[in-house]
């Protein structure tokens, strides 16, 4: 088994262990660090896989800001671990029997499945590559996504913000 394989699989299993922390653990501090773990093990197997941009990316913008966001709005709200749910139970059973279908549904495409062998070639940096088509071919998309992206802040500042009564 080469290092790659064996780097691959620990860090599958690392992500795995911290999504389940995520959906069982009852404290929500601790939730949210179980997810930093999660995205953290999911921006390493991007860049074990090649794909570097994807994975930074993805540490700089889930990693860095949504989840640094969402431990900030967490901490700053006002007695969030005195809230208590009254019954956990309800839904459980339908969600293990929702998540057993899931289960079967993809251990069936997986054995059905044709998998192609080959010989791995080496990995490149594909930043120069996504660099260049945001600015040629897709230079419109992109414009039009941060036009997007202006909007909904500036939406968001003016839901946020508090009117003046004169």
């Amino acid at each position: 088994m080469s290092t790659t394989t064996v780097a691959f699989y620990l860090l599958a299993a690392f992500t795995t262990a911290s999504a389940l922390g995520v959906a069982l653990t009852n404290n929500i501090v601790y939730s949210a660090f179980a997810l930093m773990g999660a995205l953290l093990g999911a921006a390493g197997i991007f860049v074990l896989l090649g794909a570097d941009f994807v994975g930074v990316v993805q540490l700089l913008v889930y990693v860095g800001g949504i989840l640094v966001l969402s431990l900030f709005a967490i901490m700053l709200t006002h007695r969030i671990a005195d809230v208590h749910v009254s019954n956990r139970s309800v839904g459980r059973g339908a969600g293990v029997v929702l998540v057993g279908l899931v289960l079967i549904a993809l251990i069936r495409v997986a054995v059905r499945a044709t998998w192609v062998t080959a010989e791995v070639a080496a990995p490149t940096p594909t930043t120069y590559g996504v660099g260049n088509a945001f600015l040629t071919d897709f230079v419109l998309p992109f414009e039009v996504a941060s036009l997007v992206l202006l909007v909904a802040l500036i939406g968001a500042v003016m839901v946020s913000r508090k009117e003046l009564r004169g």
